[in-house]
């Protein structure tokens, strides 16, 4: 019998790259590939990069400049990229990665096991000449599903039938809808579910609409398929995810989709908590909020792009809002859900950017309570508007701003972990350490981002487990809470 083909993936970047790892690694197996997770057990390590800022691009880079040198002292034969930095530049990137054995784009997901076949027997499959991907839908939302199936959308990948199971004779499989087309690399009680790909917005400083084409939507049956089956393997929170989440719905005909949708992921048998995230306030509106902040299971959870608060330099960035309008939305939200979670990243040093307007997302910084904030300095990215602009700032004036503004919002953070000490917060045990006790998240918490919750005791728990906990202390953007009386015996009871 001959050798099983083996490989590794590895994945840098975001939550979306994580499902589009978990769609080729299901294709992988349909295909008699065994995935492995240690790159060096591998012939083929697969590294699905990032190529949204520099720093994320160096990752990538580095990750397979590491996997290669694992070629000629173990398994591994081959080192394979793919995802975001991958499709953004194909050729360019093979050229200047003489390293990589392959770079391979979204087209050639479908066909992946072919590809690292003919990879590994010494075969050279041509990296592909980037193109901007807006171009390969209909201008127009509506028109776009119909053109859907001829265009390659990672983490939008069909269903599949059920491996086959021996049974009894005279017994038949049970019917029933087929399995998602994907296979989880771990066995983490969350994970993310794909919503939509792609952007209609025309921010001046992101390139991500350019290799991740015009924003289509999943249909809700296959979100709520996927989700199911998650469920099954034993997940207990599902993230949803896309380049902007707001505008779910709007190629399917009806933009409040997701008020609609979100009620029935939350009453998936075994599920206990559906969060979304990546929202657009210029897209929020009032039916959205009261479905975030009062459907059971649905976290209270708002992740949103405000990138600044000045008028000035959100113009320039083709967004919209100020820092009034933006305190507004946040007391809108905290008057229905107090102890609602919200985050937010921001650009500073951006083109035109003046020393007022950097006062004024001070002054939203400020007044917003946010629980965890993001801030990144500004630089030039291939192929956007900002990078025109002549109005640029000198690189030590951004790197100041930087400084400046991460101090104030690490010290902001830590005041609003602070306010949540005497809540009560209901936890999703991720990891227990006999020593130090449990860890998971609370409800204004996502996966990664948002700081943790340590648990006094991990007594009886173990990962999935949900607890009631007491806030008693911070650690920074991190909380301290004791669990509850009665609440470790109802976790181990409901285990059994």
């Amino acid at each position: 019998m001959p050798e099983r083909r083996t490989v590794a993936l590895v994945t840098l970047g975001c939550a979306r790259n994580e499902v589009d790892s978990e769609e080729l690694a299901g294709r992988l197996e349909a295909d008699g590939w065994d995935l492995v997770e240690d790159a060096s057990d591998a012939d083929v390590a697969v590294v699905n990069t990032c190529g949204f800022v520099d720093a994320a691009k160096k990752d990538s880079v580095d990750a397979l400049l590491e996997a290669n040198d694992l070629k000629g002292h173990g398994r591994t034969q081959a080192v394979v990229a793919v995802g975001c930095m991958a499709e953004r530049y194909g050729k360019d990137l093979a050229e200047a990665l003489p390293e990589a054995d392959g770079v391979l784009g979204f087209d050639d997901y479908a066909d992946i096991s072919d590809r690292l076949q003919t990879i590994l027997n010494g075969g050279i499959h041509a990296s592909h000449t980037p193109r901007d991907r807006r171009k390969l839908l209909p201008i127009s939302p509506a028109e776009r599903q119909e053109s859907a199936a001829s265009v390659a959308l990672p983490g939008h990948g069909p269903a599949v039938e059920a491996a086959p199971v021996d049974l009894p004779e005279g017994l038949a499989p049970a019917s029933g809808p087929r399995a998602p087309l994907r296979r989880r690399l771990d066995g983490s009680p969350v994970a993310s579910v794909k919503l939509a790909s792609g952007c209609d917005r025309r921010c001046s400083f992101c390139a991500i609409p350019s290799f991740r084409g015009s924003f289509i939507s999943r249909r809700p049956s296959d979100v709520l398929n996927e989700t199911r089956w998650l469920a099954e393997q034993g997940v207990k929170e599902v993230m949803l995810v896309s380049e902007n989440n707001t505008s779910y719905g709007k190629d399917l005909g009806d933009i409040r989709l997701l008020e609609s949708l979100l009620p029935e992921l939350a009453e998936v048998d075994g599920l206990e908590r559906v969060r979304v995230s990546y929202l657009q306030p210029a897209e929020m509106r009032p039916g959205l909020i009261d479905v975030l902040t009062s459907t059971p299971k649905v976290m209270p959870y708002f992740d949103l792009s405000f990138q600044h608060s000045a008028p000035a330099v959100l113009r320039a960035m083709r967004r919209f809002g100020d820092t009034d309008r933006f305190l507004e939305l946040l007391d809108t939200i905290r008057s229905k859900a107090p102890q609602a979670g919200v985050r937010s990243n921001f650009i500073v040093g951006f083109p035109g950017e003046t020393e007022a307007d950097l006062a004024e997302l001070e002054r939203f910084l400020n007044g917003a309570r946010l629980d965890a904030i993001g801030v990144f300095g500004y630089s030039d990215e291939d192929g956007t508007e900002a990078a025109t602009y002549e109005n640029k700032l000198d690189e030590d004036v951004v790197a100041e701003r930087l400084a400046r503004v991460s101090r104030l919002a690490e010290e902001l953070v830590s005041q609003r972990a602070e306010e949540r000490v005497g809540e009560t917060v209901q936890v999703l045990v991720e990891s227990v350490d006999s020593a130090e006790g449990a860890y998971g998240r609370g409800e204004h918490q996502a996966p990664e981002t948002d700081g943790q919750v340590l648990l006094t005791s991990g007594e009886g728990l173990s990962v999935g487990r949900m607890v009631e906990a007491k806030v008693v202390g911070t650690e920074g953007v991190d909380l301290v809470a004791e669990p509850l009386q009665g609440s470790l015996a109802c976790s181990e009871e409901a285990g059994r």
